[in-house]
């Protein structure tokens, strides 16, 4: 009788181990941030700023024409309107500012950031920092990132760092480009269709892409961009050194210059790959 009690109270404990591996196997998740997701804005004057900082930020040689310096609108790079992981989203990017970066040596707050993509990504000018636009995106930037906690980055924040197997090559960066990203941004990287229009690719090279002073003129974020991203429909069906091989190319094409580049990494830190 004793051994059978004893087999009975082994048998519940394991019963009971199983279901407490079962209940934590099936324990939900916290769901995404809803940032991610499409929502109906707030009522009143914060959901129309919001409304107007997405306007900007998809289509800036329209909405602020002043201050934008050639064909390329923000969510050519901040995909989805900044709801895209491995895109730079914008999501969650409230609650990490202030934050030091090494190419100015300083603390920038998310103002700073926005006006240094509109002087170098943009090729324009920054905005003041009262200015109905500026106020309008760091709204819409803030609404993006409702519930997530301050200080935390969010999964898929920035770019998918990735290393090439081989040197990149611009030789057959040149022949992938032909096959994967001509038949969208052209022969000659100038794009196509007017910004803002369904039709429209962004230029990747020539004087109405970015200047030398942005982010994805380096190769190794222009590299992580195209893996993550491109081609589009086919994201992530590139190779490693794929994708370096086609950014060992284009990064290297003519686009304009930046004339604030010598104040860039004054404490020093140049990366490698950067084109001055």
């Amino acid at each position: 009788m004793s051994g059978l009690r004893g087999a009975l109270l082994l048998l519940a404990a394991w019963a009971l181990a199983a279901t407490v591996v079962a209940a934590e196997s099936v324990t939900p998740k916290a769901p995404p941030p809803p940032g991610w997701l499409d929502a109906p804005l707030p009522d009143g004057p914060v959901g129309a700023a919001i409304a107007q900082g997405r306007r900007i930020l998809g289509n800036a040689p329209k909405y602020a024409a002043e201050y934008s310096g050639n064909a390329l609108t923000c969510t050519n790079c901040h995909l989805d309107g900044g709801r895209t992981r491995h895109a730079a989203p914008w999501v969650g990017i409230w609650g990490v500012f202030p934050e030091y970066r090494p190419r100015n040596a300083k603390v920038n707050t998310l103002a700073d950031r926005v006006n240094d993509c509109f002087e170098r990504s943009l090729n324009g000018k920054r905005l003041p920092l009262d200015s109905p636009e500026m106020t309008a995106i760091l709204t819409y930037m803030q609404w993006l990132s409702r519930e997530v906690p301050t200080g935390e980055s969010v999964p898929g924040r920035g770019f998918l760092r990735i290393e090439p197997p081989e040197p990149p090559s611009p030789e057959r960066g040149l022949a992938l480009y032909g096959r994967e990203c001509a038949s969208c941004h052209g022969k000659d990287g100038g794009g196509r269709g007017a910004t803002g229009t369904a039709e429209f690719v962004p230029p990747l090279w020539g004087p109405k892409s970015y200047n030398l002073g942005a982010g994805l003129a380096r190769l190794s974020n222009a590299a992580a961009f195209i893996k993550a991203n491109m081609p589009q429909g086919k994201a992530g069906s590139l190779s490693d050194q794929d994708a370096y091989d086609i950014a060992a190319y284009f990064t290297r094409q003519p686009r304009p210059d930046f004339a604030r580049k010598a104040e860039d990494w004054p404490q020093g830190g140049k990366p490698k790959d950067a084109r001055y």
